[in-house]
């Protein structure tokens, strides 16, 4: 390599380093904006309900009224679920001088975790090792909860004990500039979340159809939102598509998967059945459904999934409303050939 090429790369390379350098300090004057306002938030919720002659309700109705309000301010973000977390947040830090010499250098991510740690000692000693050695998210949770920070204290040699968690976690810590792409500071600056995140252009365009198909089938159909995220401790999910059917008073969520359908993806949409339910299934509605579509090249696969109460009398009644297997996969295939028409 040429001394000019070599000053080429180096240049290149100084840009890069600037670039890098200058989204850090964004993201982490952002993210530390963020995390004190909802402490701030936090505090005043707490301030509020001390105020409230029964305690409990009245927190409760606060938290309903306040999140309605942010929600139309805002957007998303201010959900009850979170605002108990920011209140949370508060009490838990209220008094803790490490918590905020270091706040600003955890995302809320990180702090969601580390308050629900019950031990004050072990919350002070994830608080100070994920800043000072910039743990991902993903790292921490997996030292919570395989209890590293009691195991380093009850062992006599803690060389292998660290060793063993960093080879363990190695693997989480590779993409350090994931944490641009986190939805809650989207959420926080009033930005979409849910823009880009399908898998491919083939994907991309059967949604779109997909969309449309469920709609013009009549039968009840409602469209609630695509690529809606939902939100768990520690990770975020990405559900495709997502509809309300008022005839059967229940939410129906749609995954597809571009490649052969596994085991992992039914336990998946599973899961995101569960989530569901759990998240944003209201009072009298009935229980969530999923569909998981695959579109691999040889055969095109469609499965159901509801859980809990009356499985199988509800699954009987609601085949008679949803799209059957047959007229998914007929629908999907006819996409495909029309896509491949386009190319």
């Amino acid at each position: 390599m040429g001394k000019r090429q070599i000053k080429e790369v180096s240049f290149v390379t100084d840009i890069k380093s600037i670039l890098a350098s200058a989204r850090q300090k964004a993201y982490s004057a952002v993210n530390s904006a963020m995390v004190e306002a909802y402490w701030l938030v936090g505090k005043r919720i707490v301030e509020e309900e001390q105020h409230g002659e029964k305690r409990a309700a009245y927190g409760e109705e606060i938290l309903k009224t306040l999140s309605a309000a942010l929600t139309e301010e805002f957007g998303k973000g201010f959900s009850a679920r979170n605002l108990r977390d920011f209140r949370q947040l508060y009490l838990t830090f209220q008094d803790n001088e490490i918590w905020r010499t270091l706040c600003a250098k955890l995302t809320w991510s990180h702090v969601r975790l580390i308050m629900r740690v019950d031990n004050k000692d072990a919350q002070n000693y994830y608080l100070k090792e994920t800043a000072d050695n910039q743990w991902s998210v993903r790292t921490l949770d997996r030292n919570i909860s395989t209890l590293y920070y009691q195991r380093l204290l009850s062992s006599q040699i803690k060389e292998p004990v660290i060793q063993e968690m960093q080879e363990k976690t190695a693997g989480f810590e590779l993409d350090k500039m994931e944490f641009i792409k986190n939805p809650a500071v989207l959420e926080f600056l009033g930005l979409p979340n849910n823009k880009g995140f399908t898998e491919s252009n083939l994907e991309q365009a059967i949604i779109n159809e997909m969309q449309k198909f469920l709609l013009e089938l009549g039968k009840g159909f409602a469209f609630v939102e695509r690529q809606q995220l939902i939100r768990t401790e520690t990770q975020d999910f990405y559900i495709d598509l997502v509809f309300y059917n008022y005839i059967l008073k229940c939410f129906v969520i749609v995954e597809l998967k571009t490649e052969k359908m596994t085991h992992q993806d039914i336990g998946q949409l599973d899961m995101y059945v569960r989530m569901y339910d759990d998240l944003k299934r209201n009072t009298g509605d009935n229980p969530t459904i999923g569909i998981l579509l695959s579109t691999e090249t040889d055969k095109t696969i469609a499965k159901y999934s509801v859980l809990r109460e009356n499985k199988q009398l509800f699954a009987s009644k609601y085949l008679s409303y949803l799209p059957t297997e047959e007229e998914l996969a007929a629908e999907i295939e006819r996409q495909k050939a029309v896509l491949k028409l386009l190319v």
